[in-house]
């Protein structure tokens, strides 16, 4: 989360919002072994609002938004069948890596609308960096919080990518 100062900053981070020029990256314990250690998924979703899901159709659908993310697999834990993934978004849309990996069948651990494993547990995303240019200073600003590694996210031991990160 940013808060700006002034009214005047508060419009250019607004603005860079709209334009999408803030990125967003998470840190994802998702299932499976994926068969691309990179790559990108694009797809077009559609929001139930009634149900508060979304889920993915064929471009040409009525009110159906591009979703668009970059994905990068840190680790796979063969033993419990689970994988480490980092996700740049593109795009922003509603549930959006939630939907996107649950349809390549990777749904996020813990996730109770979309997924099957790790039922009861809390939703294994973490969204770890946010960076962003100053609406002042121009400078690019990037922030980063990663998870304690306990609980779901004990799988993170051992990966050199995530304190390089």
């Amino acid at each position: 989360m940013v808060f700006a100062k002034t009214s005047k900053a508060a419009a250019r981070l607004s603005e860079e919002v709209r334009e999408r020029r803030i990125q967003k990256e998470y840190l994802v314990v998702a299932d499976g072994k994926f068969e691309e250690e990179k790559g990108t998924l694009e797809n077009y979703l559609l929001k139930n609002e009634r149900k508060n899901t979304s889920k993915v159709v064929e471009a040409e659908t009525k009110g159906a938004k591009l979703a668009k993310l970059d994905y990068e697999v840190l680790k796979y834990n063969e033993e419990i069948n689970l994988s480490v993934v980092r996700v740049k978004l593109h795009t922003g849309r509603h549930h959006q890596i939630r939907v996107q990996l649950a349809n390549i069948s990777h749904s996020i651990y813990g996730d109770q609308k979309y997924g099957t494993r790790g039922r009861g547990k809390q939703i294994a995303l973490w969204a770890y960096r946010l960076s962003f240019i100053h609406p002042v200073t121009k400078e690019k600003l990037s922030f980063t919080c990663l998870p304690e590694i306990n609980g779901t996210w004990k799988i993170l031991e051992g990966i050199e990518k995530i304190r390089q990160m």
